[in-house]
């Protein structure tokens, strides 16, 4: 494998790692978000990956969660309904910070493969120089 294909794969991944950290972000910056039980709760999104044909990767689409969410029991909630009840995401903040961290450690590793094609290519331009 060249080092141009490895920084292209490489790229690929950057991107679909990079898409990943914002849907993961936007998840944990909505956990606490709360709506009447007449609407819809905050759906969580969940990113589809898939592999191509060159060995990169790419984002398919997103996939959200359950617009039913879960009733909370909040009666002081100026959004809570007669019986006291709110409606709250189904978010599990476990899973989304385990979630990071994959994604956290996938974006490094693409930075690295990234950083080791560059210095490959760099390498062999200097052969031709001395």
């Amino acid at each position: 494998m060249s080092a141009f294909e490895t920084l292209r794969i490489a790229n690929t991944s950057l991107g679909a790692h990079q898409v990943w950290l914002d849907a993961i972000a936007g998840n944990i910056a909505n956990v606490n978000t709360v709506t009447s039980t007449d609407d819809d709760a905050f759906q969580a999104t969940y990113v589809i990956f898939g592999a191509r044909e060159d060995g990169g990767v790419d984002v398919d689409g997103f996939a959200g969660s359950d617009p039913e969410g879960r009733l909370v029991h909040d009666p002081g909630h100026p959004l809570a309904d007669e019986d006291g009840y709110v409606r709250a995401p189904e978010l599990d903040m476990s899973s989304q910070m385990g979630q990071l961290v994959m994604a956290q450690r996938g974006f490094q590793a693409s930075v690295q493969m990234t950083k080791t094609a560059q210095d490959t290519y760099t390498a062999a331009l200097q052969i031709g120089s001395k």
